[in-house]
């Protein structure tokens, strides 16, 4: 086990706990900005508390590639999200980080992401 890949599993654990925490702390603002996202509407629920057990996971090295794979494959979701309604003209609030992440979506979500799918592929390397 690489100590590269531990750094960057429990850097990527920590934004999903951020990231999930976040949501519930938003309270009700967050699910509304998720609809206006397009996330669907059986996902908007449990997604938090999804991220947060990944973040745990991911955060105390329990089955890291496991974890990193899920977390790239979420990313991955997310992001094309992201760029599917960049390329509509619609600028929805983010959703990523709740509470504070309510300013329109752009480009710099989608390079974000990227640097967090690179942490995902550098977590997966044995």
């Amino acid at each position: 086990m690489s100590a590269l890949a531990i750094v960057a599993s429990v850097l990527l654990g920590v934004a999903f706990l951020v990231a999930g925490g976040s949501k519930i702390a938003a309270g009700d603002s967050w699910p509304e900005q998720a609809r206006g996202l397009g996330a669907p509407r059986f996902v908007i629920p449990v997604l938090p508390w999804f991220e947060i057990v990944l973040g745990a996971v991911l955060v105390v090295q329990v089955a890291r590639v496991a974890a990193a794979a899920v977390a790239l494959v979420l990313l991955l979701m997310f992001t094309a999200l992201i760029v599917w309604r960049l390329a509509q003209g619609r600028h929805p609030p983010c959703a990523c980080f709740g509470a504070w992440s309510a300013t329109p979506i752009g480009w710099s979500n989608v390079v974000r992401n990227l640097a967090l799918m690179a942490l995902a592929l550098l977590a997966l390397s044995v």
